[in-house]
């Protein structure tokens, strides 16, 4: 082998020494950033669940203030206080939507659990995945327990309207 082929071949390792220390380099570099993405969505996982059971806790505690409402509407209807029993009704329907917001922000809660589990495919991610349906399971019944006695509320309202225009009227009589 002359001089000329060993430096060719110097050379060429010399290349593929260099190409190697970059690929390296670039898979060090993409493996930091892969980790950094991982740990990221992790977090997010874990607020995103938090966020699920807090928005199912809203939505239970919304329900519990328009069955209140409810009942304060009914017994206000029994007296002779038409104006407060409208003013609890209207409070029993806000707290309906109210419930109905936050099972709607644990439904999105849980969408993005689930992407992320979907995306990491890590058991811990799954398991919060898992929680934050069970969140918006919740949130949803509190929600429809609402809507519920809102209606009830809404009925006992407008039998109240009617009664006060009909003693009104009888009043005036």
């Amino acid at each position: 082998m002359d001089l000329s082929s060993e430096q060719r071949i110097y050379d060429k390792l010399q290349t593929m020494d260099t190409e190697i220390h970059e690929l390296k380099a670039g898979y060090l570099l993409l493996s930091k950033r892969y980790n950094e993405t991982l740990n990221v969505l992790k977090r997010l996982t874990t607020t995103t669940l938090e966020a699920a059971i807090r928005a199912a806790t809203a939505a239970e505690r919304a329900a519990d203030a328009c069955h209140n409402a409810m009942n304060a509407a009914i017994a206000a209807a029994a007296a002779p206080l038409v104006s407060a029993s409208i003013a609890a009704a209207e409070s029993a329907g806000l707290s309906a939507v109210a419930a109905s917001e936050a099972a709607a922000a644990a439904s999105a809660a849980a969408a993005a659990a689930a992407e992320a589990a979907a995306i990491q495919a890590e058991e811990t991610s799954l398991q919060a995945s898992a929680e934050a349906a069970k969140a918006t399971l919740r949130a949803n019944q509190a929600a429809a327990r609402a809507a519920t006695m809102a209606n009830q509320a809404a009925t006992a309202t407008n039998t109240l309207r009617r009664l006060a225009a009909t003693q009104q009227k009888r009043d005036s009589d």
